[in-house]
């Protein structure tokens, strides 16, 4: 082969395409630098408007996928890649990756569908898809949850939206439902009184919502009484061992005698 050739095309083709090369890692560096930017911006202006933060994080996912992929395109363009063709080609794939990924077309569709229901949002406790705890993230796909043991747990936003969802922080008041097993023996209204009192001098029990003190069954041992105090969303599992601890020293400071079974004896003589 002519060495005199091979200089040329050293010197034309390949340094073009170094430089081409060099150029595209560079737009590459740069653009990656401009959209985490432009996303950084869009979310501050967002919080600082007090907008949601669920609302936030998700349309801050979508910009960034949009402008990564419009990255892309331009840089297949200065290469003088036909971006036209390579649309169609992105679209055909998205056709077959859409039929082999539908379930996750079906968690970024519930994701949409959620952001404009909005049945919760970042840091509400909520059971969702047989998964209870404190919502950390609203992703384009799943559901980020924080259980109360401490597991960052992820559910399909597809689950979520199809399954029942309970939002224990949308209402400011939240009643903790307690019983008391009577023997059959203890005066009742007493009963009730004592436990009222005893409830309502817990820390942290509404003083809107008097604490609800019933009878709730009769069985073999007694009457049973619903002790149930209201309290704010924060303060549940105090308020809950605090009325249970209520319940014990009222029967201990009571004397009450503990509950057991009736019993019916029957005497045949011959």
């Amino acid at each position: 082969m002519n060495p005199q050739a091979i200089q040329q095309f050293l010197s034309t083709t390949v340094a073009d395409l170094a430089v081409k090369v060099l150029a595209a890692i560079a737009f590459w560096i740069v653009g990656r630098w401009l959209i985490g930017r432009v996303v950084a911006l869009m979310q501050a202006a967002m919080n600082r408007n007090a907008l949601d933060a669920t609302l936030t994080k998700y349309l801050g996912s979508i910009v960034a996928i949009a402008l990564n992929i419009a990255l892309v395109l331009g840089i297949l363009g200065y290469f003088g890649i036909q971006t036209t063709s390579f649309a169609a080609m992105l679209a055909g794939a998205g056709v077959a990756i859409g039929a082999a990924w539908s379930g996750m077309l079906g968690n970024f569709a519930a994701g949409a569908f959620m952001l404009v229901l909005r049945p919760f949002k970042v840091g509400d406790l909520v059971t969702i898809g047989g998964v209870t705890g404190t919502v950390h993230e609203l992703g384009l796909f799943g559901t980020t949850i924080v259980t109360p043991d401490n597991v960052m747990t992820l559910v399909g936003n597809g689950k979520v939206f199809g399954d029942t969802v309970q939002n224990y922080t949308a209402l400011p008041l939240r009643r903790v439902d307690r019983t008391a097993q009577l023997a059959g023996s203890v005066e009742v209204t007493d009963a009730m009184r004592r436990f009222r009192e005893a409830v309502a001098a817990i820390p942290n029990v509404s003083t809107q919502r008097p604490p609800e003190v019933s009878i709730l069954d009769l069985n073999g041992m007694g009457p049973v009484i619903a002790v149930r105090p209201y309290c704010h969303n924060d303060h549940y599992w105090q308020v809950h061992a605090d009325t249970n601890q209520a319940i014990l020293r009222v029967a201990a400071e009571a004397g009450w005698p503990a509950p057991t079974p009736a019993t019916l004896t029957r005497v045949v003589q011959a």
